[in-house]
């Protein structure tokens, strides 16, 4: 993309802002994991560690804070992302965590993770993984767009790597 995806301006929207309102509209408490562009409170992970490495960072901070329950995981770079695919993560009944399956492609960092998972993404960290799939427990709920359909198109979880993937007029 040449420049921070957090910075991108979709529709007039800051992005990061955008996605930390929807978050914030359907978590409490919400958080980024980052350098402070989204207007949520912030924790900054240790730089270029990647998502995994940001996942764990989150987690300590919310357990620091006394949270304990499940946690929505939320990449900055979903332009068409909407509040009704937060909802429907956030309201899933599955105890482990949730995963939207996308055009074959699974959706770690646009999905519901569980403290089990979260413990575990914080012990895989320690030990020098930074890939994000291992985190994931065997009871991990992937759900295709026969769950997800409802309230959503395949575009909504579609991230923006170059330019073209920006929509003009905002989701």
């Amino acid at each position: 993309m040449g420049r921070d995806k957090a910075t991108l301006e979709v529709a007039g929207e800051i992005l990061s802002v955008r996605l930390g309102g929807l978050l914030a509209d359907v978590a409490r408490p919400a958080l980024e994991v980052g350098p402070g562009r989204s207007g949520l409170p912030t924790t900054e992970p240790d730089p270029g560690e990647g998502p995994l490495a940001a996942i764990a960072t989150g987690w300590r901070c919310l357990r620091g804070l006394g949270f304990s329950g499940d946690v929505i995981v939320l990449a900055t770079d979903l332009p068409l992302l909407t509040e009704e695919v937060l909802d429907w993560l956030a309201g899933r009944p599955e105890d482990a965590s949730v995963v939207p399956v996308v055009e074959g492609r699974t959706q770690p960092l646009c999905a519901r993770w569980c403290p089990d998972d979260l413990d575990r993404a914080v012990e895989l960290v320690a030990s020098g993984v930074r890939a994000v799939s291992p985190a994931l427990g065997p009871d991990t709920a992937y759900l295709g767009e026969a769950d997800w359909g409802t309230v959503a198109t395949p575009l909504a979880f579609r991230d923006a790597d170059r330019p073209e993937d920006l929509p003009l007029d905002g989701p």
